[in-house]
């Protein structure tokens, strides 16, 4: 047990906590706020948005150790604040909330826009508010409160004295700069261009290393076989062009190089369409047969990106006649599409991918593309259609479900 002081609601309090205790469990658990809630618990839905130190954050995946000292500020503390006053009228005048479950976490938020953007359109407001997740209203209702707002307040003249942040970035980064809400902030809005994540890179641009990768979010292990030496598959490992095109949707955006890749990823998952657009840095070691690939990359449709690393290793099989490929995939998805990451078919539909880059890798290699050169590109796979994916492995469960029923 760790004992932490902080201020909750504007007052201050001291409580012990066991080190791996969320922040939303430790307020709702020790302090009976239960106006926090907890709905994914994996940061992705925004139910249990709160502030601290004036920053939104997500506090059932922020461990309440790590806010030893910080000032905490959940639903019940608004009470006295104009803002959220003037929200939650909106909100009921709107029809915004009808279960009301995503509700707190939703007024933290609109709470944070309405002050920190003044001048949003409804776009900005949508993009400022993606990250707060409602399965009842279709949102129309919010947006809605939250411009009605925004227009009193001008009306006013910006009356409110309240501090807000003018720039983006984790709580307890330095980013989240107070300045009175008639100042610099007024003037602050979500860009119209592109952020520089979401870009496309420059070929001679640095891929985050595995120090800024960070723990990934998911892990993944696959293992295939190709029926060719492991020599010829180590030379083709090394055409990067050749390689990523062998998996389903990948088309190349500039000339690859022996150690430096930019892929562009198409995934269709039903209505959905993700272009992921990035970069990856190549290091292999012939004396073991192994390769690191480590790369970022942005959906070109949403705010959603991923990084992540990918280690393989080649070994000898059937007396060298075949190849045995190891895989270890991590990486970790942010934004919108985050929630596809959650799902407990990941496992399945990484195995089905892994089946068709393998089928193409057996099939370029059975028509000579062993060659050596690293700017020799094939033509791109089949675009994937996770959709298909996720019907095939539903299917199967489905049967081996009744297949273990009629066996008892």
């Amino acid at each position: 047990m760790k004992t932490i002081n902080l201020t909750v609601n504007g007052k201050a309090v001291s409580a012990a906590v066991e080190p791996r205790t969320h922040l939303a469990d430790f307020l709702r658990d020790t302090f009976n706020l239960t106006g926090t809630h907890l709905g994914c618990e994996h940061g992705v839905c925004g139910a249990c948005t709160i502030l601290i130190d004036g920053t939104p954050a997500r506090s059932c995946i922020t461990l309440a150790v790590a806010c030893d000292g910080a000032s905490i500020t959940t639903i019940e503390g608004f009470d006295d604040d104009e803002t959220m006053r003037e929200l939650r009228a909106a909100f009921s005048r709107e029809h915004g909330l009808q279960c009301g479950y995503c509700t707190p976490g939703m007024l933290a938020s609109a709470r944070d826009t309405v002050l920190r953007m003044p001048d949003a359109s409804e776009d900005d407001i949508r993009v400022a508010m993606s990250g707060n997740l409602c399965r009842c209203t279709g949102y129309v209702g919010i947006v809605r409160a939250i411009q009605g707002v925004m227009a009193e307040r001008k009306a006013r003249g910006f009356s409110s004295s309240a501090a807000v942040r003018t720039a983006l970035g984790p709580v307890g980064s330095g980013h989240a700069k107070p300045v009175q809400a008639d100042g610099a902030a007024a003037a602050h809005s979500i860009p119209k261009e592109l952020p520089a994540a979401r870009q496309r890179p420059a070929a001679e641009s640095a891929v985050p290393g595995a120090a800024d990768l960070g723990k990934p979010q998911t892990t993944l292990h696959q293992t295939f076989s190709v029926d060719h030496s492991r020599e010829k598959v180590w030379a083709f490992f090394g055409r990067l062009g050749a390689v990523a095109t062998c998996l389903p949707g990948t088309s190349l955006l500039a000339e690859p190089t022996d150690t430096h890749v930019e892929p562009r990823i198409r995934i269709k998952v039903g209505p959905i369409v993700a272009d992921f657009e990035g970069a990856a840095d190549v290091v292999r070691d012939a004396s073991t047969h192994t390769g690191t690939i480590r790369g970022y990359a942005s959906d070109t449709r949403s705010s959603s990106t991923t990084r992540g690393e990918i280690r393989y290793v080649l070994f000898d099989d059937k007396g060298g006649a075949s190849t045995r490929v190891e895989v270890e995939v991590g990486f970790t998805l942010t934004g919108p599409l985050a929630q596809f990451s959650r799902s407990s078919l990941v496992q399945d539909i990484a195995k089905r991918m892994t089946a068709a880059f393998a089928q193409n890798l057996q099939s370029r290699l059975n028509q000579g593309e062993g060659g050596t050169s690293a700017n020799q590109a094939a033509a791109p796979a089949a675009e994937l259609d996770a959709g298909s994916l996720f019907f095939s492995v539903l299917w199967d469960r489905v049967k081996g479900f009744f297949g273990a029923l009629f066996k008892r």
